[in-house]
């Protein structure tokens, strides 16, 4: 039983590490997500959102320092939309869109 018990644990524990570090994002990763949330990405989320860190003062979205979004919150809107905003499926790729997502939620402590 204890040859068992200690491989699943080191596991579930390995998974935690690593789950933690893909939502905290690289630091390119986390360049990108910010270009792409002022920018670059059509339309870009700093049009219509507050977000101190991204300088921007959109008052169409929610203001996103208020509602520290978490990953998996962020992801569904990008993908499906909600309200006036758009869905990004057909116009970010997965890692543009997770980009964005690691970047807004380093930048508001989301999901804490």
């Amino acid at each position: 039983m204890k040859r068992f018990v200690l491989p699943a644990v080191a596991g579930v524990l390995w998974m935690g590490v690593a789950g933690a570090s893909f939502a905290a994002g690289s630091d390119a990763q986390l360049e990108k997500g910010k270009a792409l949330f002022i920018s670059d990405a059509v339309p870009a989320c700093a049009v219509c959102h507050t977000l101190k860190d991204a300088g921007s003062t959109g008052t169409i979205g929610p203001d996103l320092d208020e509602l520290k979004p978490d990953a998996a919150r962020i992801k569904k809107v990008m993908q499906e939309g909600m309200g006036v905003m758009p869905s990004f499926a057909d116009s970010l790729d997965e890692a543009s869109i997770d980009a964005i997502v690691a970047y807004v939620v380093h930048a508001t402590g989301g999901g804490k």
